[in-house]
């Protein structure tokens, strides 16, 4: 039979009997949790079972929540004393970091990004799709109206790479610009321009992905007007490998943050048996991790388009630095495993 706390006790009876009858009562999950934690710390996380690490996170709260109550209810020093060091210790494990800059970065680059790029591969194939109608739409507009030139491409591009310019002007906007230092003005436009779209193509995700997707073909109908430019004085190939050096990368990163945008949307939109919360909480994931590679790509781009586009200026040159680029990032998203970083902090 319990005690019975009595008006005729001490004030130290009755506290000592509140503290022994709040430990008797939650000391099952405190022990468990303890025991848990224990395993945790001395590397044997793969030996739990999975009932134990699935109520880690429970255990976690419910010790939790016994430390506020003990400090409210000014319990012995103790039990405050052991619960505030069990629940240090517990916090690390279900949310503290598991792996060092270093570490993290060695399972990002080794197979966390390119894991997390095909687990949205429908997404991949959805947003190209749509850049390519949005270049197809592009050459086409122009070529029915010229017109529609000017409302397409951004005044950024120039005023030589108009319609009505002759295939020489052209022609010079491609080649002899191997003394430049660094980027060169458009140089720079371009790659402030597709970093912009990259960026709001993922961050209007949350809209059911149609921002993203709409940005995608207004940024691919730009691409498109220009190829029907160049192509109309005979300089299609030489456009295309002017594009190739940086394209294939820059071109490769609009296309994944599309897609990581158009994945939130679609976790938002159809999130099947989980509650749209933890939908979108889980596209977030993948999606995050996607753009934390393409802001890496970006800055590739960059460098090539500032320095290798110009310094190589032959077609066949940029064509070999474009296909080598774009089957370097087709290798590694599809191709190449290597180690994925699991929640837990650990690489499989």
């Amino acid at each position: 039979m319990s005690a019975v706390l009595s008006p005729g006790m001490g004030a130290i009876e009755q506290a000592a009997l509140r503290s022994d009858r709040f430990r008797l009562e939650r000391e099952g999950d405190w022990k468990r949790l303890d025991a848990i934690v224990t395993r945790i710390e001395k590397g044997r996380a793969k030996g739990l079972p999975d009932e134990d690490l699935l109520a880690l996170p429970g255990l976690y709260r419910a010790v939790a929540s016994s430390l506020s109550i003990a400090r409210e209810t000014s319990l012995d020093a103790a039990t405050l004393a052991y619960l505030e060091a069990l629940v240090q210790r517990a916090w690390f494990q279900v949310y503290g970091p598991r792996s060092s800059l270093g570490e993290w970065l060695a399972g990002f680059i080794g197979g966390g990004w390119s894991a997390a790029v095909r687990a949205i591969w429908i997404d991949l194939l959805v947003a190209l799709a749509v850049m390519v109608a949005g270049t197809v739409v592009g050459w086409l507009l122009v070529a029915h109206d010229v017109e529609w030139y000017q409302a397409l491409v951004p005044g950024g591009l120039g005023e030589t790479r108009v319609p009505g310019a002759s295939a020489a002007v052209l022609r010079e906007t491609l080649f002899g610009h191997t003394e430049e230092q660094g980027m060169s003005v458009f140089a720079a436009y371009l790659f402030s321009h597709n970093a912009q779209i990259a960026i709001l193509a993922f961050a209007l995700g949350f809209a059911f992905g149609l921002p993203s997707l709409m940005l995608l073909v207004q940024n691919t109908a730009t691409l498109g007007a220009l190829l029907w430019l160049f192509a109309d004085k005979g300089l299609l190939i030489d456009l295309c490998g002017w594009l190739s050096v940086h394209g294939t990368t820059e071109l490769f990163a609009i296309l994944l943050a599309g897609a990581a945008g158009l994945h939130i949307g679609r976790g938002i939109a159809f999130p099947g048996d989980r509650p749209v919360l933890e939908s979108a909480a889980l596209a977030g994931r993948h999606a995050a991790t996607v753009m934390a590679g393409v802001v890496l790509m970006l800055v590739i781009a960059g460098l090539l388009e500032g320095f290798a586009r110009q310094l190589i200026d032959q077609t066949a040159g940029r064509f070999i630095v474009g296909g080598f680029m774009l089957a370097f990032w087709l290798a590694y998203f599809f191709a190449y495993r290597g180690r994925r970083q699991t929640a837990g902090g650990h690489f499989a």
